[in-house]
């Protein structure tokens, strides 16, 4: 993440130079975040890392990108897309009509069923809007770590914030988000 400016460069209205510049500064970063993202996910997934910043790049505004602020902006924002895209596709798998209904099942140990991945990034989805109402700052943590990929060192240098007070934030949102996940 050192390579990144402190202020990336934004691209104005139709600027299709500028938003080219600032994905050539980020794209390798974003792509092991990505990569990273897409190793914690279930075998099988037909994701793949490259095509999950591609989707990030384009809901961020591809060739017409906004004013970044900072780099905390930008990767909150960017954090933010990778976790629309990976919830927005497990509400498409899951639906009954898609075949959410049923149960995968390994080939190779048939007496083995895949997590139901899917479930979870919904559960944590719901559990992360309430914490977003409850405490903006100790979610875009949780989103820079879980769906971005981040350490704590860097969601800390991200947020603006320092790494203590980052691991106290870390904590409290995880004891947060079990305690809503696990609530009947």
């Amino acid at each position: 993440m050192n390579e990144i400016p402190h202020n990336p460069p934004s691209a104005g209205e139709g600027d299709a130079s500028s938003a080219q510049d600032l994905l050539a500064m980020v794209y390798d970063e974003l792509r092991r975040l990505a990569e990273w993202k897409m190793a914690r996910e279930i075998p099988g997934q037909t994701l793949q890392a490259t095509a999950l910043v591609h989707e990030a790049w384009l809901r961020l505004g591809g060739d017409r990108q906004p004013h970044w602020e900072n780099r905390a902006h930008f990767f909150a924002a960017a954090a933010e897309a990778m976790r629309r895209i990976l919830i927005d596709r497990a509400r498409r798998k899951s639906a009954e009509r898609h075949g959410g209904a049923g149960v995968r099942i390994d080939l190779e140990n048939l007496d083995l069923a895949a997590a139901p991945e899917d479930a979870q990034i919904l559960a944590l989805d719901e559990a992360l809007s309430q914490l977003t109402a409850h405490d903006p700052v100790k979610a875009d943590l949780v989103k820079l770590r879980f769906f971005a990929g981040l350490t704590l060192d860097q969601a800390a240098q991200v947020l603006g914030v320092s790494t203590p007070t980052a691991k106290r934030h870390w904590a409290y949102a995880r004891a947060w988000l079990y305690r809503a996940m696990t609530a009947p």
